[in-house]
Formats: C-alpha cells, sequence, structure tokens
C-alpha cells in the first residue's frame, strides 16, 4: 500500500528535538551542540518529577550553544513560588535575549501530590500563578492576595525586556482553553496523534478568540525512531508515554516517514514539533544530524 505523503503547512514548521529525562543529565552536552550544529530550531528540555530540572538543563543548553532557541515544556507552577518563577525567567531571559522560552503548566497531579504542594483546585493556581507571572515580568509591582498565590509589592529589579513570550500547556478541555485565554502559545506535553492536535488548538484558539486575542504558536511531539527495528522500538516506547501503537502516534522509518510525521501535525496546527528519541536511540546524535541533513530539507514550502 502506498502512503500519501503529508500535506504542507502554509508557513514551514520549526523543528526540534526533545531533550527526553529517560536519557542521563550528562548526554545533553553533547545533544545541544550537536543539535544547533545541525540548524534545528529548537531544543526542548523536560521538567518531569523526579527526574531533571527543567531549568538546570535550560541553563546549561543556553550557555553551551549561541544560535538554538531552548524551551522547557513545563515548569509545574505548584513546584516554585511565583516570585521564584519570576526571577528565574527573568534572569535567563536577560542572559540569552531570544533564545529562552519558558512554559508553565499546572503539573501532573500525582507527582504534585508527592511533593505535598497538590492544590485543590490545579486550574484556579494556574490563572493566578499566569496573571501574577506575567505582570512581574513585565516589570510591574504586584500585590495580590488570591487562592493560591499572595504577593506584596513584588517588583523585579531586572525584569526582561518587554515582548517575552509566555506559554502553557494543557491536555484537558479546561486546561486547554485557560492557554487559549492566557497563554502566548500552547505547548502539547503529550505526544498525540494528528487529530488529538487539530482538536486541542481548535479548543485553544476558540478560547484565545473568546478572550479577543489570538494564539499565534502550538508545540507539539513526535516521538521517532529510525535505523534496525525502528517500528518495534516505537511500538515499545509509546505506552510509557500513554498512546498506543497503531493509532498514528509517532513515526518509524527513514528520513520520509519522520518528515511526513512533522507535516501531519504542522497541518494540524503545530508551529514547533520537537523530535522525540526514544530511550533507547542507539544513536542520538546521528539521529539528530538525521534530522537537520535530511529531515529538515523535506519540510520546505518552497
Amino acid at each position: 500500500m502506498t502512503v500519501a505523503a503529508a500535506p504542507r503547512p502554509d508557513a514551514p514548521v520549526r523543528l526540534g528535538i526533545a531533550f527526553v529525562p529517560t536519557h542521563e543529565p550528562e548526554t545533553l552536552r553533547p545533544l545541544a551542540t550537536t543539535a544547533e550544529a545541525a540548524g534545528l530550531d529548537d531544543l526542548w528540555v523536560w521538567e518531569d518529577c523526579f527526574k531533571q530540572s527543567g531549568l538546570a538543563s535550560a541553563s546549561a543548553a543556553l550557555a553551551w550553544t549561541e544560535r538554538i532557541r531552548v524551551g522547557i515544556g513545563l515548569m509545574p507552577a505548584p513546584l516554585r513560588s511565583t516570585a521564584i518563577t519570576a526571577m528565574e525567567i527573568a534572569t535567563l531571559a536577560r542572559l540569552f535575549p531570544g533564545r529562552f522560552l519558558p512554559a508553565v503548566g499546572h503539573g501532573v497531579q500525582e507527582w504534585m501530590a508527592q511533593s505535598g504542594v497538590r492544590a485543590g483546585s490545579p486550574l484556579t493556581l494556574l490563572r493566578e500563578h499566569t496573571d501574577a507571572l506575567r505582570r512581574l515580568l513585565a516589570g510591574e509591582e504586584v500585590t495580590t492576595s488570591g487562592r493560591y498565590v499572595t504577593l506584596d509589592r513584588v517588583r523585579l529589579d531586572w525584569p526582561p525586556e518587554p515582548g517575552l513570550p509566555l506559554w502553557l500547556g494543557g491536555v484537558g478541555p479546561r486546561s486547554l482553553a485557560l492557554v487559549g485565554e492566557l497563554g502566548d502559545g500552547l505547548v502539547l506535553a503529550n505526544a498525540l496523534t494528528p487529530d488529538d492536535v487539530r482538536g486541542s488548538v481548535a479548543t485553544a484558539r476558540d478560547a484565545a478568540k473568546g478572550a479577543g486575542r489570538r494564539l499565534p504558536d502550538v508545540h507539539a511531539t513526535l516521538i521517532a525512531a529510525t535505523g534496525p527495528g525502528a517500528q518495534e522500538r516505537l511500538d515499545a516506547e509509546l505506552p510509557q508515554w500513554g498512546a498506543e501503537p497503531g493509532r498514528g502516534v509517532g513515526a518509524a522509518g527513514d528520513a520520509r516517514a519522520i518528515a511526513d510525521g512533522v507535516l501531519r501535525l504542522a497541518d494540524a496546527g503545530a508551529t514547533a514539533v520537537a523530535i522525540q528519541p526514544t530511550a533507547d536511540e542507539p544513536d542520538l546524535p546521528g539521529l539528530v544530524e538525521l534530522l537537520g541533513r535530511e529531515v529538515r530539507p523535506l519540510l520546505s514550502t518552497d
């Protein structure tokens, strides 16, 4: 059976690599430098409990590189006070102008419970956190007393330059609607089918439209495997991320197969796609070089 090539989006999709916390922290440096040398647009680091710090990883990756954009998907709001989060974001944004992309979410509730910070209303916390965080990053003096976020005349001495985007993450309909209402971009933290991405994007963008704003950017993840046994490795990887083999999640095969997977997500509304390697990826630098050398040219709209 011949599989039709994926449709091409109107604008070129950003191509990145995800630093998955199933890989050792010490593998980040060669991954970051190889990704930049390969010409990839983005490096996304994760903050899964209780694996690796997203902010520490982002700081190191930014220092080791000069061009590539580094995003965090996602910083769980309950784990840090809003003031500390604002200080951390502002510092990195000033040290590496235009290259750091912060993104926050309400966290995986089981992990938040383990950490002793689970909120009774995760969405209320994320709303209060996002509102105060955005105001602090804008250089305002913030006084607020909410259900979860309380600040008394807090102002950053060194806010970032104006225009720093603040992305949010979500999965369920109410979370997606909140992202549309408050976020500058949507981070889809789970690997999803193109149809799932399309539905999530529609929910978030409808909410943004209802709030009189627009949601220009959407980040999606594509689990990918190439080389010998690629399909078997992909099928073995998917269950640990809540996905079933055969449902259209991920891509296995050569550069064309991976590029078509990226283009299907872009056609569903993603403006940036990060390739997520399997935990048993035998040649991570080789995969990154393949993305830059062979996959990226296949994404061109020319």
